[in-house]
């Protein structure tokens, strides 16, 4: 292993597309069997290949539908490659969908065990982070409140709240750093940057540019599923900066 924290190795991942629109199950079944259902085929990632060693931060750049989410969820085992392997050393976390696990008729307080526990932790663990969870939320005084009365920013703050509690040896981050309100961002954006010291190894999504170049050492463009640049921060930013402007 080595000093290996992640290896991904010639992932491709195809989609099939079904062209024909069904109402029904019924229909779906009958069409399945007069063969009049086709199928496009969406390769949504096509023969990615990189490594990263322990305390490398990836800020994985590229447009709307160029594969940057997919690429997450594969690696976070969420998606399984339809060709090539993913090799990952150590406790990893994926920031994806902040809240997913959550329940609206549970109040914050009991969605913090809930979607604790769905991300593996035990009781005892929450008990003992608890104070620290609600505190960085900054929802205190909504905490007994059912998640059906807030907002889509309370529910992403509570989500990164719980989730960044742990100490990660591999980090997966979607936008998550663009939820909340300025102040809340620039303390989250803060959190990730503590965790660097602990050799942490982070994987980036963000459309904000500056943000990546602040967070990361080394990126990927992707474009139509595929890389198209690889290296330093400092040489693959300048790149997407100008693909941004054509």
């Amino acid at each position: 292993m080595g000093n290996c924290a992640l290896k991904v190795d010639h992932v491709s991942i195809k989609f099939n597309l079904s062209s024909e629109k069904v109402d029904s199950l019924k229909e779906y079944v009958l069409k399945s069997i007069k063969h009049q259902i086709s199928y496009d085929e969406f390769w949504a990632l096509r023969d990615i290949n990189f490594s990263l060693e322990r305390g490398d931060r990836l800020g994985i750049l590229g447009m709307n539908g160029a594969g940057k989410s997919t690429l997450l969820k594969v690696i976070a085992g969420v998606f399984k490659p339809t060709r090539g392997t993913v090799e990952r050393h150590g406790r990893l976390v994926p920031l994806l969908e902040l809240g997913a696990g959550f329940d609206r008729q549970y109040t914050g307080r009991e969605n913090i065990y809930l979607y604790g526990s769905v991300l593996g932790y035990k009781k005892d663990f929450i008990d003992a982070k608890y104070n620290d969870i609600v505190e960085f939320s900054g929802l205190e005084k909504f905490i007994d409140v059912p998640l059906k009365n807030y907002s889509s920013g309370m529910k992403s703050r509570l989500g990164f709240s719980i989730a960044t509690v742990v100490e990660p040896e591999i980090l997966i981050l979607d936008e998550v750093l663009s939820v909340g309100d300025a102040k809340f961002r620039k303390k989250s954006e803060q959190r990730i940057l503590d965790m660097f010291s602990s050799k942490v190894t982070v994987l980036f999504v963000s459309h904000n540019l500056r943000q990546v170049e602040r967070i990361c050492n080394k990126a990927i463009i992707l474009d139509h599923g595929q890389i198209v640049a690889a290296g330093g921060i400092e040489e693959v930013a300048p790149l997407y900066a100008t693909m941004l402007e054509m």
